[in-house]
């Protein structure tokens, strides 16, 4: 069974930092491409940021860059998301993804294999 899970959501507060983790099981995450994806009540899933499979490409959202770091450690089959100066429209469930093709990464969400579950981030004062 192929899984991804996301963990380290909670309530933070605005321009305060949170990091969230997905933790692969099942497979070997350096074998995929990971993007990270977040969706607000009412609104279309987006895409957050994404990694290359050896780490050495990445992409952000706009709304995101400058604040947001992603990050992977293979060898722990993990990728990490850093979210620092955040702010209330930041609020969502976010989830990470794995795609599978041989592609550095896309914010696409049709192009991912696989998702965890979503964890929550709330930003409110």
């Amino acid at each position: 069974q192929l899984q991804l899970v996301e963990s380290g959501g909670g309530l933070v507060q605005p321009g305060g930092a949170l990091r969230v983790s997905c933790a692969a099981s099942g497979f070997t995450l350096g074998y995929y491409a990971i993007g990270w994806f977040r969706q607000a009540p009412g609104k279309e899933r987006e895409g957050v940021s994404c990694v290359s499979k050896s780490g050495g490409f990445t992409k952000y959202a706009d709304s995101v860059k400058g604040r947001f770091t992603i990050s992977r450690d293979n060898a722990n089959n993990t990728v990490y998301l850093q979210m620092n100066s955040l702010k209330p429209e930041d609020s969502a469930v976010y989830y990470c993804a794995a795609d599978s093709l041989n592609r550095l990464c896309v914010l696409s969400s049709g192009e991912y294999n696989y998702w965890g579950q979503g964890t929550q981030v709330t930003v409110s004062s």
